[in-house]
């Protein structure tokens, strides 16, 4: 791990292991929302929408039935869910060409919070994207993205074996050689010296 890294960012992985007996505060969901508020974006559209849902709610429990199998596993015992979308047309049906990317800088900006608050966070790619809009009645100019579970993360967690092992399998990322391109422009790419 670089030791330049603040440890908001190198600490911070993707548990699958909740604190079911864990309630999320309004305070620090208002918290983690304002993050995603401030964050930055194209000409300051904002574009990132959050349909937030509290266990023990019915729009949670709606939202972990949209889930795919495996995350529908382990997410009920997440304090919160939230289904992040991002307006990708504009009120005129126009592109919002960087609706996807302000949306995940918000995101980020979120989980970060999260982390500096003592909470853990994890992204879900795996849900039924047409029967999200369809049961919370999101408006065609918004894109579901992810769902996004926030709470508190317990080593002892009741996971099945298959999922209990990825709890401690080590993190690991690629090297920053095998990320960062050259900057070559395409013309020299063809030639030979």
């Amino acid at each position: 791990m670089n030791p330049a890294l603040h440890p908001l960012l190198s600490e911070r992985w993707s548990p699958r292991g909740f604190d079911a007996s864990h309630r999320l505060p309004e305070a620090q969901l208002t918290a983690l929302l304002e993050a995603a508020r401030w964050s930055p974006s194209a000409n300051n559209t904002q574009p990132w929408r959050f349909v937030v849902t509290q266990r023990g709610e019915a729009a949670f429990e709606r939202l972990i039935s949209l889930l795919s199998g495996n995350n529908r596993r382990w997410a009920g015992r997440a304090s919160a869910l939230l289904l992040v979308l991002a307006e990708t047309a504009d009120e005129t049906g126009a592109p919002r060409s960087y609706g996807l990317y302000d949306t995940g800088q918000a995101v980020a900006h979120l989980i970060t919070q999260a982390q500096a608050e003592g909470l853990s966070t994890h992204q879900m790619g795996g849900f039924d994207r047409a029967a999200a809009v369809s049961e919370f009645g999101v408006d065609p100019r918004f894109t579901p993205v992810v769902v996004l579970a926030v709470g508190l993360r317990q080593d002892d967690h009741g996971l099945p074996e298959d999922l209990a092992a990825r709890e401690s399998a080590p993190r690991d990322r690629r090297p920053l050689a095998d990320l960062v391109l050259p900057a070559t422009p395409a013309a020299d790419l063809g030639r030979t010296a």
